[in-house]
């Protein structure tokens, strides 16, 4: 119960990320990626730019509070359509509620140019600091 609790906390006053508006007030970027797996890349590296302060630096340890695959539909102007979880952390469901928050106010994603629309997945590495990486861009694990 400790370790829920500071996951609370963690998610409550940790860095957040940016609101939707905040995000739409950036330019919207093109993504030359063909394929979905390629888009993963953009996707990713998108929203560890708005999330700096909550991306776990270094090897994450053995041990991690939740891991989540979640699913993301993209339109063609790099809004979020559609979350979908292919294996959700339903021992931690703040930790799902924050994931598809930061998600959702990451957009406008880059525009998937190429593909006009996109579903791509990626797998969420939740610490228990409320820090998190992603799989697409993971440093390893201990």
């Amino acid at each position: 119960m400790a370790a829920v609790a500071a996951i609370v906390a963690a998610c409550k006053s940790g860095p957040q990320p940016p609101t939707p508006q905040d995000a739409q007030s950036d330019s919207v970027r093109n993504s030359a990626a063909a394929t979905p797996r390629a888009y993963r890349q953009d996707a990713a590296s998108h929203l560890y730019g708005l999330n700096t302060g909550r991306i776990y630096k270094g090897k994450l340890p053995p041990m991690l509070y939740a891991i989540g695959v979640l699913e993301v539909d993209i339109d063609r102007n790099g809004r979020v359509t559609r979350l979908h979880w292919m294996r959700a952390p339903r021992h931690a469901p703040e930790v799902v509620a924050e994931i598809e928050r930061t998600v959702r106010a990451a957009a406008p994603f880059p525009v998937p140019a190429r593909m006009q629309r996109v579903t791509y997945t990626d797998t969420w590495l939740w610490d228990k600091s409320g820090q998190f990486q992603l799989d697409t861009l993971t440093e390893g694990q201990l």
